[in-house]
Protein backbone atom coordinates (compact mmCIF):
# COMPACT_ATOMS: atom_id res chain seq x y z
CA UNK A 1 0.00 0.00 0.00
CA UNK A 2 1.13 3.34 -0.60
CA UNK A 3 0.07 6.52 0.72
CA UNK A 4 0.27 10.19 -0.19
CA UNK A 5 1.50 13.20 1.45
CA UNK A 6 -0.73 15.39 3.19
CA UNK A 7 -1.85 18.24 1.86
CA UNK A 8 0.05 21.20 3.11
CA UNK A 9 -1.68 23.24 5.87
CA UNK A 10 -3.37 26.52 5.53
CA UNK A 11 -1.29 29.55 4.84
CA UNK A 12 -1.27 31.58 8.09
CA UNK A 13 -4.33 34.08 8.08
CA UNK A 14 -6.55 32.44 6.08
CA UNK A 15 -6.62 31.49 2.20
CA UNK A 16 -5.68 34.78 0.76
CA UNK A 17 -7.89 36.93 -1.03
CA UNK A 18 -10.28 35.84 1.12
CA UNK A 19 -10.60 39.03 3.19
CA UNK A 20 -13.24 41.12 3.36
CA UNK A 21 -14.06 44.42 2.06
CA UNK A 22 -13.39 47.26 4.18
CA UNK A 23 -16.85 48.45 6.13
CA UNK A 24 -16.76 51.85 4.77
CA UNK A 25 -18.04 55.36 6.41
CA UNK A 26 -21.66 55.36 8.27
CA UNK A 27 -24.64 57.27 6.43
CA UNK A 28 -25.98 57.79 9.55
CA UNK A 29 -22.81 59.24 10.69
CA UNK A 30 -22.68 61.65 7.67
CA UNK A 31 -25.95 62.47 8.52
CA UNK A 32 -25.67 62.88 11.66
CA UNK A 33 -22.98 65.98 11.22
CA UNK A 34 -25.24 67.56 8.60
CA UNK A 35 -28.02 67.65 9.92
CA UNK A 36 -26.05 68.74 13.54
CA UNK A 37 -25.24 71.66 11.08
CA UNK A 38 -27.99 72.55 9.60
CA UNK A 39 -29.32 72.25 12.93
CA UNK A 40 -27.32 74.93 14.67
CA UNK A 41 -27.05 77.21 11.68
CA UNK A 42 -30.95 77.64 12.22
CA UNK A 43 -31.63 76.55 15.50
CA UNK A 44 -34.40 74.41 13.97
CA UNK A 45 -35.44 71.01 14.81
CA UNK A 46 -32.75 69.48 12.74
CA UNK A 47 -31.07 69.36 15.86
CA UNK A 48 -32.85 66.98 17.62
CA UNK A 49 -32.55 64.24 14.12
CA UNK A 50 -28.74 65.33 14.79
CA UNK A 51 -28.82 63.90 18.34
CA UNK A 52 -30.98 60.83 17.46
CA UNK A 53 -28.93 59.99 14.52
CA UNK A 54 -24.93 60.59 16.09
CA UNK A 55 -26.48 58.36 18.92
CA UNK A 56 -27.91 55.57 16.62
CA UNK A 57 -24.13 56.01 14.63
CA UNK A 58 -22.14 55.36 17.19
CA UNK A 59 -24.01 52.48 18.24
CA UNK A 60 -23.75 51.32 15.03
CA UNK A 61 -20.25 51.77 14.72
CA UNK A 62 -18.82 50.27 17.38
CA UNK A 63 -21.25 46.85 16.57
CA UNK A 64 -19.86 47.03 13.55
CA UNK A 65 -16.58 48.79 13.00
CA UNK A 66 -17.20 51.13 10.10
CA UNK A 67 -15.62 54.46 9.98
CA UNK A 68 -17.35 57.30 10.93
CA UNK A 69 -17.27 57.84 14.89
CA UNK A 70 -15.69 61.14 14.61
CA UNK A 71 -18.39 62.43 12.57
CA UNK A 72 -20.97 60.93 14.58
CA UNK A 73 -19.47 62.40 17.66
CA UNK A 74 -19.72 65.62 16.07
CA UNK A 75 -23.05 65.60 14.62
CA UNK A 76 -24.03 64.23 18.05
CA UNK A 77 -22.85 67.53 19.86
CA UNK A 78 -23.55 69.89 17.28
CA UNK A 79 -27.20 68.66 17.54
CA UNK A 80 -27.16 69.77 21.50
CA UNK A 81 -25.77 72.84 20.95
CA UNK A 82 -28.29 73.35 18.39
CA UNK A 83 -30.85 72.66 20.65
CA UNK A 84 -29.55 74.49 23.10
CA UNK A 85 -29.68 77.50 21.10
CA UNK A 86 -33.50 76.98 20.05
CA UNK A 87 -34.63 76.73 23.48
CA UNK A 88 -32.52 79.42 24.59
CA UNK A 89 -33.87 81.78 21.06
CA UNK A 90 -37.34 80.35 22.29
CA UNK A 91 -37.12 81.72 25.86
CA UNK A 92 -35.96 85.10 25.15
CA UNK A 93 -38.69 85.76 22.38
CA UNK A 94 -41.54 84.54 25.18
CA UNK A 95 -39.67 87.36 27.32
CA UNK A 96 -39.43 89.62 24.98
CA UNK A 97 -43.24 88.94 23.99
CA UNK A 98 -44.35 89.20 28.12
CA UNK A 99 -43.04 92.48 28.18
CA UNK A 100 -44.42 94.04 25.45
Amino acid sequence: MSYDAPPPPPPYGGEPGGYAAPAGKSKKAIWALVTGIVGLLCCGPAAIVAIVLGHQAKGEISASGQEGAGMAQAGFILGIVGVVLWVLILIFNAGSFMSA
